[in-house]
């Protein structure tokens, strides 16, 4: 069902306006901004990884438009913890203005930094930990530990004369966290007795019954599976999986092997996690790539990036026999991620890949290597009756994880009214405890192309299929400028077809036919004439051969 559309009214006195622009319907490019008294705070910006029917695609952006207008407006920028679907916008927003401040944990914004470095920005930032508050303009935050599957994660509460909102970032509730930080349910409870408006909610796992396993859980897995390997070790992970890199580093050293990082992103990452005390690595166990390939087989774990698939990371390379690295009968890999919503026939693809090569690969489906980041239905159920907020919008996941997250709401005592489905876009205004959607907003996916930010539409991706699937015609006719009587062709030529170009023989007379009905006609304009022969053969080709191909028609005046 089509989304209606329609602008939300002027801001009331009083009121605080929530607009998530994305991260709603899809498991990325968070982000929501909002607006009290004239002034804006954004939380999050992140990107979406592409999916296969988005061909050439490198990054989906939040819709800035909304804002874009206001950037004087912005107060803040907070960051609830480093993964790319948070931060992975950033450099995109600042590009637009530089100076818009970045609040976030030091390891957050150590890799945003990073990651700013490569646009040449250099971005004002301000670093908080847990149980610190600050002002923004109108906004009173106060920030609060959380465990997620990285490091330094905050969930932040904001405080406006119209209410109290506490976002969660993404989170769960690991009761022994690799780092002894837990998701702090005391402050939540102290936030709980205050009164809290409205919660956003991550929902990724809210359809996941139970309880999240224990991070601590995969060491002993890890441990075991590198204990046993005969040959070399390639770990695939997400690259800013600081505690599973640790506990490989751990395993790796408790089994004599050394550890090689593979992959830009992965490198750098742990790179930072190391200088800032995150990262703990056992000494010398960290070698140089090129150096371990003249260690022995079995002394060696490789640790890469490429979990989800992606065509141009490691481990997918490795499996295409495209890296220098060539996984064989004997070499172990372990894909240590769970998968992002998606991207599951490009794992599966990998996983074949790599398997075909005669590696043995573990991954989530047959072994435990990998626990989510994210709270189950069971811990959420905690989160609402420890909390009692007064309204609920459950944020970050598809639509069946929002709606789970919901009922779960709803569960616990949340009026249905008060539980709030929204999407991109959906505008909600907080007042006198209530919350209330009142206006759409029409946003669209802003593609990263190579150099290119938001100049490829979903018909260029459209235009990208069809060449794909279909293939490519081209017809080159020259006719009379005065008469429109043909002087040469049509000529015809084809990509992506099996068939031989001969088979176009039978069209020929058609097309000509067409054109000369057409000169009669008094027909002289180029892009009519063009539309004739495009409507023509294509036309024939899909009656006679089953196809709907990409056609170019060439009409040429002489």
């Amino acid at each position: 069902m089509a989304t209606t559309v329609y602008d939300p009214p002027a801001l009331d006195p009083g009121t605080l306006r929530v607009t998530p622009l994305g991260g709603l319907g899809e498991v990325g490019r968070n982000m929501t901004v909002f607006e009290y008294a004239g002034r804006l705070l954004v939380v999050d910006c992140g990107v979406l990884f592409p999916e296969e029917h988005q061909p050439g695609v490198d990054l989906i952006l939040p819709d800035f438009e909304p804002i874009k207008g206001r950037l004087d407006d912005i107060v803040a920028v907070v960051l609830t913890h480093g993964h790319e679907d948070h931060i992975g916008a950033v450099p995109y927003l600042l590009k637009l203005k530089p100076d818009i401040p970045l609040v976030g944990s030091g390891l957050t914004l150590a890799l945003v930094e990073a990651k700013l470095k490569e646009h040449r920005i250099r971005p004002f930032t301000l670093t908080v930990k847990e149980g610190q508050t600050e002002r923004f303009g109108p906004f009173e935050l106060e920030f609060v530990a959380v465990n997620h599957s990285i490091p330094d994660a905050l969930a932040v509460a904001i405080r406006t004369p119209a209410g109290t909102v506490l976002a969660t970032g993404d989170f769960k509730m690991d009761q022994l966290p690799l780092d002894g930080r837990l998701t702090d349910l005391r402050a939540f409870a102290r936030l709980g007795e205050e009164g809290v408006d409205l919660f956003l909610v991550d929902s990724t796992n809210a359809d996941v019954p139970g309880f999240t396993p224990l991070e601590r859980s995969i060491g002993p897995v890890l441990d075991q599976v590198i204990g046993k390997a005969p040959r070399r070790v390639i770990v695939a992970s997400f690259s800013s999986h600081v505690h599973r890199v640790q506990q490989v580093l751990d395993a790796a050293y408790d089994h004599g092997r050394r550890v090689a990082l593979l992959g830009r992103s992965m490198v750098r990452n742990m790179t930072i996690a190391e200088e800032l005390g995150y990262l703990h690595v056992p000494e010398g166990v960290l070698i140089d790539y090129k150096k371990a390939r003249d260690l022995p087989e079995d002394q060696i774990v490789y640790m890469s990036t490429g979990s989800q698939g992606e065509p141009m990371a490691v481990l997918s390379r490795m499996a295409n026999n495209d890296h220098e690295i060539e996984p064989g009968p004997g070499d172990t890999v372990i894909l240590a991620s769970s998968l992002i919503p998606g991207n599951e026939n490009a794992v599966y693809r990998v996983i074949d890949g790599l398997t075909k090569l005669g590696a043995n690969v573990v991954h989530k489906g047959n072994a435990m290597v990998h626990v989510s980041g994210h709270a189950a239905a069971g811990e959420l159920l905690y989160c609402y009756n420890i909390l009692k907020p007064r309204n609920v919008l459950p944020v970050h996941g598809e639509h069946r994880h929002l709606m789970a997250n919901a009922r779960l709401a709803q569960d616990t005592g949340v009026p249905e009214d008060r539980t709030i489905l929204g999407e991109n876009g959906t505008v909600v205004d907080l007042k006198d405890g209530i919350a209330r959607i009142v206006g759409q907003l029409d946003l669209g996916f802003v593609y990263v192309d190579g150099s290119t930010v938001g100049e490829i539409t979903d018909a260029d991706l459209k235009d990208r299929r069809i060449l794909g699937e279909e293939g490519f015609i081209s017809v080159i006719v020259v006719v009379d400028a005065a008469t429109g009587r043909i002087i040469t062709g049509p000529e015809i030529h084809a990509r992506g077809f099996a068939e031989d170009d001969a088979v176009f023989e039978d069209v020929k007379p058609r097309i000509a036919a067409a054109l000369t009905e057409a000169a009669k006609s008094g027909v002289r304009d180029n892009h009519a004439l063009s539309q004739i022969v495009r409507r023509t053969i294509g036309r024939w080709v899909n009656t006679s051969l089953r196809r709907r191909p990409m056609i170019v028609p060439l009409v040429i005046e002489a």
